[in-house]
């Protein structure tokens, strides 16, 4: 009877007529939006969505505010959401929402935003039923004299059943599209560029888009699918716990998507099962996946999976996973051409300290990056290396260089020395240094180095002037070792097994297939079924003997197996 009365009074919610005054769908021009580019439309924005917040309040049923083509300015002051309101326009080349907060440089004028922190926003005081799509939000007109984190595209928390889709966020002071604790939403074909570009890339959030996590307890269902995330200051994609002490939540999906020259291309900060496929991370400027514990809460994600993504070119470590407990799959991917690691586990000093557990590292292609393909920087215990083909790595194996005088040739992004003769990309990854000035190395020719921008969206690779013509440069000698697979760290019970490591090139690069540092260790492992012939000074190097475990059936160019 129960269950037969609530379905009867739903039947009745739905059936209920729109309440006076709040129709169902409005154009905006007839509600006193002008979308001429000159008029502050804010403030009829946010009267029209007080009016259909209360409609959908008092009969349940979700509005539509429809954005024909215009430039929509909205001034100094951003619109508090309200549940039950959607937010439409004619497409992102069509309609726009120019931001600018020039009569008010306290306010960082979102154009949409409900928080904890200025709304009281929780799991009871939540908005449902919104859908934000086909529209563009231009934040270039927002100035702070101090960063603000508040300063977003679209700035909303504690959302149940939202929908972004089809927007073109860019050029924000802080985030782009920032929302927080989505419950059953979805982020579908949203396109950030340049955003978060008054963070200094240390300060919070800063990124294309950006999801804290937590609020809602162990499951929060979000998917985002089909986004391009270009040049934002810190993240193009990131998930962030919010509280250490909140349980990491599941639910997680980052499907299809590409970010690019970003600070970090997609970040794992604290989810548990976290799922990675089908994206591509390229070009950014320290990694292009990051697991770690650098986020607001210093919790790493743990439980996740990194498939069938194309990794490459970033110019620190292509895959990075530091101060996580584990465990952690990566499989299937290709890693390649980045500036350091291929896959890299360290210690950033925040966060988790112990041993990093139940790492799977399976079916990857590794090649072309910088220096070893999978480094090992952090004590593991029960990791698995199976069935990768790591080859030709050990790209920056350039000896050290400088010069100066009519030969030598500045400018914004570039250093060319027409009396050089360097090996092709044997540079790439490494620091420059002229003077005080320092960057970084994207890639190089014979004679030119090609350095990577000073921070995401920049023009030039500088932190100060271009130096001048003929001003004397460094570039410090590479590693003497550069290896397939190098242990620097503890690795215990671990399995290597069925992987492929070598180097196929003419002047091979990577040095041995796979290299235990004085400071590693190998106890109780199982390295068995490897092929590490072919390699520019052995298969193995083991300056730190084993301990225990199976070492058998490993192919190498020397007696040793």
């Amino acid at each position: 009877m129960a269950v037969a009365n609530e379905l009867l009074l739903n039947s009745v919610r739905v059936r209920r007529p729109a309440s006076a005054g709040a129709p169902l769908y409005c154009d905006a021009r007839e509600y006193g939006l002008t979308g001429d580019g000159a008029t502050n439309d804010q403030p009829a924005l946010a009267a029209l969505v007080d009016r259909l917040g209360a409609g959908y309040a008092a009969d349940g049923r979700a509005r539509v505010i429809y954005c024909p083509p215009g430039i929509y300015s909205i001034r100094d002051a951003g619109t508090v959401w309200r549940s039950g309101v959607s937010l439409v326009g004619a497409g992102p080349a069509a309609t726009r929402f120019m931001l600018s907060n020039e009569g008010n440089r306290a306010d960082p004028t979102p154009l949409a935003f409900w928080t904890t922190v200025q709304h009281g926003a929780d799991r009871d005081r939540h908005i449902a039923d919104c859908t934000f799509s086909d529209f563009q939000i231009d934040g270039s007109g927002v100035a702070m004299a101090e960063y603000s984190y508040l300063a977003k595209g679209l700035g909303l928390q504690y959302v149940v059943r939202g929908v972004f889709r089809n927007l073109y966020i860019h050029h924000t002071a802080a985030t782009g599209l920032g929302c927080d604790f989505l419950q059953d939403s979805l982020i579908d074909g949203v396109v950030v560029v340049g955003c978060g570009r008054l963070d200094n890339g240390e300060q919070i959030g800063g990124a294309g888009i950006g999801v804290g996590i937590g609020g809602w307890g162990a499951e929060e269902r979000l998917t985002i699918a089909n986004c391009t995330a270009l040049a934002n200051g810190t993240n193009g994609i990131f998930l962030e716990l919010q509280k250490d002490y909140w349980e990491q939540p599941r639910g997680y999906r980052i499907v299809g998507c590409h970010s690019q020259g970003n600070r970090f291309g997609i970040s794992d900060w604290g989810a548990d099962g976290l799922i990675v496929s089908a994206c591509t991370m390229t070009s950014n400027l320290e990694t292009g996946f990051d697991v770690s514990a650098q986020g607001t809460s210093s919790v790493a994600g743990r439980g996740g999976l990194l498939t069938d993504c194309v990794i490459d070119g970033n110019l620190r470590d292509g895959v990075r996973i530091g101060n996580s407990p584990g465990p952690y799959t990566v499989r299937g991917n290709r890693i390649s051409g980045n500036g350091r690691h291929g896959y890299h586990a360290l210690d950033l000093g925040r966060g988790y300290q112990g041993s990093i557990r139940d790492v799977v590292i399976e079916s990857n292609e590794l090649w072309g990056n910088g220096l070893d393909a999978i480094r090992i920087d952090h004590q593991m215990t029960d990791a698995v290396l199976l069935n990768n083909r790591i080859r030709n790595n050990g790209r920056q194996c350039a000896q050290g260089a400088g010069g100066s005088g009519d030969a030598v040739h500045y400018g914004e992004r570039s250093l060319v020395d027409r009396s050089a003769n360097w090996p092709h990309d044997g540079h790439r990854g490494k620091v420059l240094r002229v003077g005080r000035s320092v960057a970084l190395v994207a890639s190089n020719t014979g004679d030119e180095l090609t350095l990577a921008p000073v921070r995401p969206d920049a023009f030039s690779a500088w932190s100060g002037d271009v130096p001048p013509p003929g001003c004397g440069y460094e570039l410090s000698a590479a590693p003497q070792r550069r290896a397939g697979i190098t242990i620097e760290a503890p690795f215990d019970s671990a399995t290597i097994r069925g992987n492929r490591i070598w180097d196929g090139n003419d002047d091979q690069s990577q040095t041995h297939g796979l290299w235990i540092t004085e400071r590693g260790s190998c106890v109780d492992c199982r390295v068995e079924d490897n092929d590490l012939a072919g390699n520019a000074d052995d298969g193995m190097r083991l300056d730190t003997p084993p301990v225990g475990g199976r070492w058998r059936d490993n192919h190498v160019d020397s007696d040793w197996s």
